[in-house]
């Protein structure tokens, strides 16, 4: 079932998602050769429980970290790490979300860490695009499938593929909620967009193939074959005057 917002929420959610963009900037600070993931998530679930927040991640479904932190090939999931360091020329995802007096918000970023490949550069910038494409399409009356259109056909275009494996999703007292936000089109053309949703739109773009895989620490999602992959999230809200993104600096 869809769970519709009134202002009350709406306003919890704006805070949560305030704090969930003040731990993205936080981690833009921190990211660095030489840092370890888990420095990183150190600095972003203190960040998160100073602003009287819990991190919505940190035991969530049995996951250790507070964020998840993934480098190069991998996708999502990553687990924070003393012995992962960060090199010259990587990229870093961080997936983030706090939880206020009840309320969760969702979002990601992918740094750059030191000086990247250009290859690198335009698949962040058109990872970003995509998700701006997506936030775009978030108007009411649209239904769900033009998110992921919007999505599928600027990314395709750039010659990158579309993970189908994941998707984004609702948010709200559960930091997933229905509906399902898939960034490809589907058969089926989802649910109408009303306001009052409020749902995590989030991009996971790959260099090469689409296809992935999970590590055996049952957590890390990487690319199949290797290549760079990027994933850009906010939370939005659909409102009766267009998208507003709840997770914006």
């Amino acid at each position: 079932m869809i769970i519709l917002k009134d202002c009350r929420e709406l306003q919890l959610m704006r805070e949560s998602g305030k704090i969930a963009a003040g731990a993205i900037e936080k981690a833009g600070q921190v990211i660095r050769p030489g840092v370890t993931t888990y420095a990183v998530d150190k600095a972003l679930r203190e960040y998160i429980e100073s602003h009287g927040a819990k991190p919505s991640f940190l035991g969530l479904y049995g996951f250790p970290g507070s964020a998840c932190i993934s480098v190069n090939e991998e996708l999502i999931h990553g687990i924070p790490s003393h012995t992962r360091v960060i090199n010259e020329g990587d990229i870093v995802s961080i997936d983030v979300g706090a939880l206020w007096k009840g309320y969760h918000s969702d979002t990601a970023y992918t740094f750059a860490a030191g000086v990247i490949s250009d290859g690198a550069k335009r698949l962040l910038e058109a990872t970003q695009e995509c998700l701006r494409r997506g936030i775009a399409a978030a108007v009411e009356g649209n239904r769900i499938v033009d998110i992921g259109r919007a999505v599928e056909e600027y990314a395709t275009t750039q010659g990158y593929s579309v993970v189908r494996e994941y998707e984004g999703h609702g948010v709200g007292r559960k930091l997933h909620e229905e509906p399902s936000v898939p960034n490809f089109v589907t058969a089926s053309r989802g649910p109408r967009l009303n306001a009052g949703m409020t749902i995590a739109i989030e991009p996971m773009i790959n260099e090469g193939t689409a296809d992935v895989r999970v590590l055996d620490d049952d957590w890390t999602v990487v690319t199949a074959d290797g290549k760079l992959c990027a994933h850009f999230e906010h939370t939005v809200a659909i409102t009766g005057n267009g998208p507003e993104i709840l997770t914006a600096l």
